[in-house]
């Protein structure tokens, strides 16, 4: 469920006691080198071509594993990271997947209604309750997205604990099911 590569195509004991509220995860590779310096270069450095590809990748595995009917809802980032950015980097990738995939992109489907303090700063165990409360369903999609298959897409998972949290508020607003796709994930 959560992408972690055991070998065996079993859970990992996490998502065994903890089932996630996603129901999959795709990821391209592992965030590793050198993946983990392409990401960085496209979220501190503005290198937004990076984002094309990485797009163009993770729409055509999509393509090969979601739903015809599914469509895609980036993870929106933190006001201040933004405002730091300039740019959302899940919603630079999801354009690309969305138009390689050919599937609808709902780019404000999923709000982020708190703010946070960042994820990487903080140990696992308190990543998931950071998250509680920090993203919405927008009332003006609850409609395109009920009983519909999402693809969350997201640069990089680490504990799980945003996609996770963007599930259940997802789920609750009646997406069945919910579909992760990111560029690298933590081994």
């Amino acid at each position: 469920m959560c992408a972690l590569r055991l070998g065996s195509g079993d859970l990992c004991g996490r998502c065994l006691r903890q089932p996630p509220a996603f129901d999959a995860t795709h990821a391209l590779a592992d965030y590793a080198a050198p993946i983990d310096a392409l990401v960085s270069g496209l979220k501190f450095a503005h290198r937004l071509e990076i984002a094309r590809t990485f797009g163009s990748l993770l729409g055509r595995l999509i393509d090969e594993r979601a739903p015809p009917d599914a469509c895609l809802v980036p993870v929106p980032l933190a006001f201040e990271r933004q405002r730091e950015r300039g740019f959302n980097q899940a919603l630079e990738i999801a354009r690309v997947a969305a138009r390689t995939c050919g599937r609808p992109l709902l780019a404000q489907a999923l709000l982020r209604v708190r703010h946070r303090p960042p994820q990487e700063a903080l140990a696992l165990a308190a990543r998931h309750a950071n998250l509680r409360g920090a993203f919405a369903v927008d009332a003006g999609h609850e409609a395109a997205l009920a009983g519909r298959c999402v693809v969350l897409i997201d640069d990089v998972m680490t504990s799980g604990s945003t996609l996770d949290e963007a599930a259940r508020v997802l789920k609750r607003a009646g997406v069945a099911p919910v579909i992760c796709a990111v560029v690298a994930r933590t081994p």
